[in-house]
């Protein structure tokens, strides 16, 4: 995959995706959709470590590992625990670019996002690898990637709280979709 990069952006394809691949589970990559919070990305990336995602693209105002000026982020690995050095990661500025080569990579597009035709995430098993995309805490997922999405599930939610934060339920997603998948 090679969408169109920033400048400041950071391929980490060298990194060790040994685990990420041989494990019989379907291939996952992350897109973060405008994200703000530099504390849910890091804690995101955790997540990806964890569960072997193959990589996590960062769009538009999505915080990134590393600042304007090439430096290393403290505020973002305090709460990663150094993940972004374990799990590749590149940033784009529109999500469209990113979609468009992971759709001619063959992945499925998958959104997390709560709209009405929206699919319980525990009756969806992927078909093939697929890009998960989580989107903004406050906007969601923006129209333009929910518009190109192949399937859009949500997490039915059984208390009396409408949503979780989305570090947590990008967690509860990647478990559900790649513990399917198999």
């Amino acid at each position: 995959m090679n969408p169109v990069r920033s400048k400041k952006s950071r391929i980490s394809a060298d990194l060790p995706i040994a685990n990420r691949t041989s494990n019989g589970m379907k291939k996952c990559i992350l897109v973060l959709d405008n994200i703000r919070s530099v504390a849910n990305v890091g804690s995101i990336f955790r997540t990806a470590d964890a569960m072997g995602v193959l990589k996590v693209i960062l769009v538009g105002t999505t915080p990134a590992p590393i600042d304007r000026f090439g430096r290393k982020r403290r505020d973002f690995s305090k709460v990663s625990l150094g993940a972004e050095n374990s799990v590749p990661w590149e940033y784009v500025k529109v999500i469209e670019s990113a979609i468009e080569e992971l759709k001619e990579s063959k992945f499925e597009i998958v959104a997390l996002e709560q709209i009405a035709n929206a699919e319980n995430i525990r009756d969806f098993k992927p078909r093939k690898d697929f890009a998960l995309i989580v989107g903004n805490e406050v906007s969601g997922i923006s129209k333009e990637a929910l518009d190109m999405a192949d399937k859009v599930v949500e997490i039915s939610m059984m208390g009396t709280k409408e949503s979780l934060n989305v570090s947590v339920a990008t967690g509860v997603a990647l478990h559900c979709l790649l513990t399917v998948s198999k």
